[in-house]
Formats: structure tokens, sequence, C-alpha cells
């Protein structure tokens, strides 16, 4: 397996002085192609801008994030946001999908982004909706899918582009417990079929263990569980 993520001493703090508060202090992280990570930091360690960080979102105030071998801190935004869009996958808490569009076109937009045509953008979105079982509501906004269907839709336009990553904070958070084990056994599923690498935030330690291993943030460091 290859190395596809690497945070190599990475630090990360706010303000100045006597308020300078440091959220990340010499993190060190890498991460290999077909791996599942599972981060269950408490809220308020660092969690969140620890995924910002390796997903292009944010610079960290000293080291360096690596994607897929190429150092990220240097480059301009532009190339940043080209390596995001076509290399790093995201899913959130709460779906975030476009409201006033149907599923596959949320998951047809980033295709389309990316330069690829309408009529192979539709096919894909059609096979991944199926893989993740909510293809026969293809055709619905999110406003008519459960909550379950949108996480699956989102989780679904995530991979859209084929990413190496793919980043998750809670993304079962706001399911209930059932539906919650629904989603991630989809994701799950999905992201052993495609041999990506994925560090998903969670919670629920049951759904952790699941993974090949886990972290947590102590301190500002990411250490092994």
């Amino acid at each position: 397996m290859s190395e596809v993520l690497k945070i190599d001493n990475v630090g990360r703090f706010f303000g100045d002085g006597d308020t300078r508060l440091d959220i990340l202090k010499g993190a060190e992280f890498s991460m290999r192609k077909g791996e599942m990570v599972g981060l269950v930091a408490p809220s308020g360690t660092g969690k969140s801008t620890l995924l910002h960080l390796a997903g292009l979102l944010e610079r960290p105030d000293t080291g360096n994030v690596y994607v897929n071998g190429r150092d990220c801190g240097a480059l301009p935004d532009g190339e940043r946001t080209t390596i995001r869009r076509s290399e790093i996958g995201f899913v959130y808490q709460f779906h975030h999908l476009l409201p006033e569009f149907s599923a596959a076109e949320n998951v047809m937009m980033p295709q389309m982004i990316a330069g690829l045509g309408r009529h192979e953008a539709r096919e894909r979105a059609g096979q991944l909706l199926d893989y993740m079982r909510v293809g026969h509501r293809a055709e619905h906004r999110p406003a008519e899918l459960s909550g379950g269907e949108q996480q699956r839709v989102a989780i679904a336009r995530a991979v859209a582009n084929a990413p190496l990553i793919l980043l998750a904070d809670e993304p079962t958070g706001n399911l209930d417990p059932v539906t919650a084990h629904y989603v991630f056994d989809a994701l799950e599923a999905l992201v052993r079929q495609s041999g990506l690498a994925a560090m998903i935030a969670t919670h629920n330690h049951e759904l952790a263990a699941r993974m090949d291993r886990r972290v947590t943030l102590e301190e500002g460091r990411i250490v092994e569980l």
C-alpha cells in the first residue's frame, strides 16, 4: 500500500502572545491507500482543524501536508483547489446537498465541474446511487429524502470524482443508531471496494472499532489508540 496522505510536524494556532491557542503542535500522521482510520478525538481538541488541514481547506502555521507525495504547503490556492477537487472527497455531519437539484444532479455536479460531460456524469451518478442503495430516489430532491438517504447521496457525491482520500466528519452523527449503522455499512463497503484511504471522525466507538486503526488528539498531537 502506498502513502497518500502525510501530516508532517504540523502546527496550527490562533491568536498571539498570551492569547495564543495552539490547536495542533508537531502533529504527525500518515495514511495509506486502502486504509480506514477512525478519528475518535473529543470535541474541542482540534478534530475539525485536522480534517481541514488534511483536506487543504486550511494551511498549517508550521510543518507540511503531503497529498500523494506532493508537498501542498507552498502551492498557490488554485493548485490546492485542483488537488482538493480531484483527489479528496468530503462528507460532513450535515449532508449539504443543494436543495434545488435532484439526488442524481447533486452527484453529477462535482463531475461536471471537473470537466466530465453531462451524459457520463449522469451514468456514474446512477452507478454510485445504486451502489449506495438509493438509485430509486435519483430524481428526488433532498427535501423528499430521509436523513439516511440524504447522507448516502452525500457519500456518493464525495466519491464521484474517484478521489484518493475520503475525509468524513461525523458522517453518522446526525442519524439515529439504526440508520447510522446502515449508512456506515454502505460507506465502509464503498471504501473497501474502491481502495481509497479514509479518515472518519466519529464519537461512535463501536463504528470506530470496525476500522483498520484508530487515532485521537492529545495536547495537539495525533496519538494511535
